[in-house]
C-alpha cells in the first residue's frame, strides 16, 4: 500500500510540475496591451525600446496609493489593486509599460541625462512622482513586470521632470524627438503626462571609427572607394593617423588602376587622395593630367570643366 501511495504522490507531483512548465508557454492570442517598439540611430549608434502599450480605458492612471505602502516595491498588480487606486501609484517601481518589463538597448555607451550607461540591454523601470520621476536601468533584462525587480542589479538611476500635456494619449507611447548627430530626447507619454530624458552617445567619433574599421575589413580588397570614404571621415574628425593609413592604402590601389588604364575617373580619384594626404602640389599635377585625359577620351564636358575649376581654386588657395 505504501508503494502505491508513493507512486500516486509521485504522479501528482509530476503532473503539477508539468502544468507549471506548460503554463509558461503563452498562447498566440492578442494581448490587452499590445507589444510595440521604437528605435533611433544617433550618429551610428542604434538605440531602441521594446515595450507593451497599456490603455487608459477611462481609468485613473496616476496618483497616490489609497492605503499605507512603505518602500518603493511595485504595486503593479491588477489582481490586488484596491478600488479607486491608480494604475501607476506615485513612489513605487513601475515596469514603464505592461506585461514584460520594458527593454532599453544601446549599441554603444550612452549618457542618460548626462550619466553614463554602458552599452547593452536593460530592463527599464520608473518610480513616478507628481513633480519628479526616477528612471531605472536594471541589468536583469528578462523579467516579467517589476515583480522580481532587484535594486542591487541597477546599472543606473537618474531623475527627470514630468511634463503635463493637453492632449491625452490613450495608449502608452515611447518616441524620439530633437534628434541630432550626437543625442536625442527619448520620451514616454501616457494619458496627460509626458516624461522626456536625453540619450547622448558618449563617443560618436570613436564608435563610428570602430564601425569604419569593420566596414573597410569587409569591403572588396581591390576597391579603393571604401578606404577613401573611411579616410575622409577620419580626417574630418581629427583622426589624422588612421586617415593617412587608409588614404595611403587607397592610393596604392588607384595607382594599380592607372597603370592598367589611365582613365579620367582614376586620375581624378588619385588627385583627391593626394589632397587628403596634404600633397596639394602633387594633386594639382594629377588633376591636370586627368583634364587632358578627359578631353582625349571625350568625357562629359561638364565634368572636365568642374575639375578645371577645382584646379584653379587649389592654385589660388593660401597655403
Amino acid at each position: 500500500m505504501r508503494s502505491i501511495n508513493f507512486l500516486l504522490l509521485s504522479a501528482i507531483i509530476t503532473i503539477f510540475a508539468a502544468s507549471l512548465t506548460f503554463s509558461q508557454v503563452r498562447p498566440p492570442v492578442p494581448r490587452a496591451s499590445q507589444k510595440a517598439s521604437v528605435s533611433q540611430t544617433v550618429g551610428t549608434t542604434e538605440i531602441s525600446v521594446i515595450y507593451s502599450r497599456p490603455a487608459v480605458r477611462d481609468r485613473k492612471v496616476w496618483g497616490d496609493w489609497p492605503q499605507p505602502a512603505e518602500g518603493e516595491a511595485t504595486l503593479d498588480n491588477q489582481n490586488t489593486r484596491p478600488e479607486g487606486a491608480p494604475l501607476v501609484p506615485f513612489g513605487h517601481v513601475w515596469r514603464a509599460g505592461a506585461n514584460e518589463a520594458t527593454l532599453f538597448s544601446a549599441a554603444d555607451d550612452v549618457l542618460i541625462n548626462g550619466e553614463l550607461l554602458p552599452a547593452g540591454k536593460y530592463s527599464f523601470h520608473a518610480i513616478p512622482g507628481k513633480d519628479e520621476w526616477i528612471l531605472i536601468f536594471n541589468k536583469d533584462d528578462g523579467q516579467w513586470g517589476s515583480f522580481s525587480y532587484d535594486k542591487a542589479k541597477d546599472a543606473l538611476r537618474v531623475k527627470t521632470k514630468p511634463q503635463s500635456v493637453s492632449e491625452s494619449a490613450e495608449l502608452l507611447t515611447y518616441g524620439f524627438e530633437k534628434v541630432g548627430d550626437r543625442s536625442a530626447t527619448l520620451f514616454l507619454q501616457w494619458e496627460k503626462v509626458k516624461v522626456p530624458f536625453t540619450v547622448e552617445v558618449k563617443d560618436v567619433v570613436g564608435s563610428t571609427m570602430q564601425r569604419l574599421r569593420s566596414y573597410v575589413a569587409a569591403a572588396d580588397a581591390s576597391d579603393p572607394v571604401p578606404l577613401i570614404n573611411a579616410a575622409n571621415y577620419a580626417k574630418a574628425n581629427k583622426q589624422a593617423e588612421q586617415a593617412a593609413v587608409w588614404f595611403t592604402a587607397a592610393l596604392k590601389l588607384v595607382d594599380q588602376q592607372i597603370a592598367a588604364k589611365p582613365s579620367f575617373a582614376a586620375l581624378t580619384r588619385k588627385g583627391h587622395i593626394l589632397i587628403g594626404l596634404d600633397r596639394t602640389a602633387d594633386a594639382i599635377a594629377v588633376f591636370e593630367t586627368a583634364v587632358e585625359r578627359g578631353k582625349l577620351d571625350g568625357v562629359n564636358a561638364a565634368d572636365v570643366a568642374a575639375l578645371e575649376k577645382r584646379i584653379a581654386s587649389l592654385k589660388t588657395a593660401k597655403p
